[in-house]
């Protein structure tokens, strides 16, 4: 639909008639006729000479082009627009945050996939994962993994592709033996430092005790809260395990209720994927839908139209009326 962004200039119009009628008239000043009798000719004329300018007439055609070239100067200054039907896209709404325990007990083969195979327990997460991750279309999702230390095997993104892509080649050890889930967490308060979208969460996948952390699992789990961070702890492990292997499920807990998320724990990889299906209602997606009206400008149409008339109404003007300037040449050619 057509629009423009300054209709009020539209009160410019009349000023051109303001001009017209209230301001003086041009006066041009030239020779006058010189004769050798001019006395005699007053005498016989019974004419008074006075001093005078000479006025000049406009005539209709070129006031009526001056009047055009007015309005086309007045509708370019005006920018008429053509506005497009509106577009609607979604913007992500969330950042979602995976971290993945990489340490040395998720090769521990007690888990069965879905044909009926028995693999370990990081290969059943990770078949689950790429599940989960095909459902997050319209949110940004990042991945940590943690071993001895924390990494960033994803920043935040919505090439969930590339997501899928790197969690499928997720090794155990590749981060080191131990498990330092509290400093996963602290990286992953940083990760979010720069986020801007109202909600933020994290789904934390472990199956041992944190045996490596500089800062323990519950006080990070405070700073998330302060940070409105909601975290939800998945126990892979075996509760009957001892020694480094032990899973520590109130640590998990006390994570999970700090910030306001869930602790689920899964011995199997169809409870693994029930889970899952859980977190998919909990944390449904959310976006923010931006709304945006595509603009092409189109003031240059009736400021091309201005320059094309000015020029052919100036042509027009030369050929009608010659003379003008035509004869100061004629005069030359009659002095010489």
């Amino acid at each position: 639909m057509p629009s423009f962004a300054y209709p009020w200039l539209v009160l410019l119009l009349p000023l051109a008639l303001v001009v017209y009628y209230l301001l003086p008239r041009h006066r041009e000043q030239r020779p006058a006729l010189r004769v050798p009798f001019f006395a005699r000719l007053v005498t016989l004329t019974g004419a008074k000479p006075e001093d005078g300018a000479v006025v000049g007439h406009r005539g209709l055609v070129r006031s009526l082009l001056l009047g055009l070239c007015w309005l086309l100067a007045v509708l370019a200054l005006m920018r008429p627009q053509w506005i497009e039907p509106p577009l609607h896209f979604d913007k992500p709404a969330r950042d979602l945050l995976l971290l993945v325990d990489l340490s040395g007990s998720m090769d521990t083969k007690d888990f069965t996939d879905a044909s009926g195979a028995t693999v370990n327990r990081l290969t059943a997460v990770k078949q689950v994962l790429t599940d989960f991750l095909k459902r997050r279309e319209g949110d940004r999702v990042g991945v940590v993994v943690f071993g001895d230390a924390p990494f960033t095997l994803v920043p935040f993104t919505t090439d969930l592709g590339l997501s899928e892509r790197l969690v499928g080649e997720m090794q155990v050890g590749m981060a080191g033996p131990r498990t330092a889930f509290g400093d996963a967490i602290g990286l992953g308060i940083n990760m979010f430092a720069k986020s801007t979208v109202p909600a933020k969460t994290m789904i934390a996948l472990t199956d041992g005790n944190d045996t490596a952390s500089q800062i323990p699992p519950d006080q990070a789990a405070r700073i998330a809260k302060d940070n409105g961070i909601v975290i939800h702890t998945i126990a892979v492990g075996d509760p009957a395990a001892a020694g480094e292997d032990k899973l520590d499920e109130a640590a998990l807990k006390d994570v999970a209720s700090t910030t306001g998320g869930g602790y689920y724990r899964a011995m199997d990889r169809q409870q693994l994927a029930t889970i899952y299906d859980e977190l998919d209602k909990i944390e449904t997606r959310k976006v923010d839908t931006v709304t945006f009206r595509p603009k092409t400008e189109l003031y240059w149409i009736p400021l091309g139209a201005l320059v094309i008339l000015s020029m052919l109404g100036q042509a027009l003007l030369l050929i009608r009326w010659p003379h003008r300037r035509t004869a100061p040449a004629k005069a030359e050619a009659a002095k010489a």
